[in-house]
């Protein structure tokens, strides 16, 4: 009779699952299999994504620059100032479809693309102009025509308005001699009932057409006076700097 637990199904210790004996002249070693499908194993669909998403990322992305066209512009004064290649050709060219059959056609309103940047570049620029924002707002300035003039102009930076302070000082003093609170109550303005104001002598609808936003409303407020004449100034001559004489 055959002994009891002969034919017994031998218990596998978990130790030693997943290896196998080779032989080795009478000694067994211990081998690990390696499963095709082993947990550690690189999914292909896995590496397929990684490899997407990493190209992707090497992509710099654009976004165009646009500049919306003021009274007074011409293509060549936009492409000078705006545009990285100075070419109006070239700026005429990009915007064919917007401008129309005839270049000299330019219109104020009309968005007009002058060159493209990173989405990096982008948000450095906002970060920059947020910076500039920042520190024009709690910067401190003297209470007289020197402070007045520089306040001014950190404003028309952020606005985009141009004008040096030689400009603006040397129409001042034509104009008012530096007094916020000067008046002409006897030139045709006067008589018309729109005498003008402040610093840089503006009338009332001049003043109210050309108020630049976060200034004070009062026409006699030396900033808002500045920076609503240079504003004024930029449109009907390109700069408070080319005016000479009564504009």
């Amino acid at each position: 009779m055959a002994a009891r637990g002969k034919h017994r199904r031998p218990r596998t210790s978990p130790l030693t699952r997943g290896f196998v004996a080779a032989g080795t002249g009478g000694a067994a070693l211990a081998l690990p299999i390696v499963g095709a499908a082993s947990a550690h194993a690189a999914q292909p669909a896995q590496v397929t994504t990684q490899a997407v998403q990493a190209a992707k990322a090497s992509v710099p992305q654009v976004q165009l620059v646009t500049y919306q066209v003021a009274a007074g512009d011409t293509l060549s004064k936009i492409a000078r100032e705006h545009s990285a290649s100075a070419d109006w050709k070239k700026l005429y060219d990009a915007n064919r479809a917007v401008i129309g059959s005839d270049p000299s056609t330019i219109r104020p309103g009309l968005k007009l693309t002058v060159g493209t940047k990173t989405a990096k570049a982008a948000a450095k620029s906002s970060t920059a102009a947020k910076t500039t924002a920042t520190s024009a707002s709690t910067k401190s300035y003297a209470n007289n025509l020197d402070g007045w003039i520089k306040e001014a102009l950190d404003i028309m930076a952020q606005k985009g308005i141009p004008g040096t302070y030689d400009g603006i000082h040397r129409n001042i003093i034509r104009e008012s001699s530096g007094n916020p609170l000067a008046i002409n109550n006897w030139d045709s303005n006067a008589v018309a009932g729109t005498p003008s104001k402040g610093l840089l002598q503006v009338i009332d609808p001049t003043f109210s057409a050309y108020h630049v936003a976060g200034t004070s409303t009062n026409p006699y407020d030396p900033v808002a006076n500045i920076t609503a004449a240079c504003n004024y100034a930029a449109d009907k001559y390109g700069s408070i700097d080319n005016v000479f004489g009564a504009y």
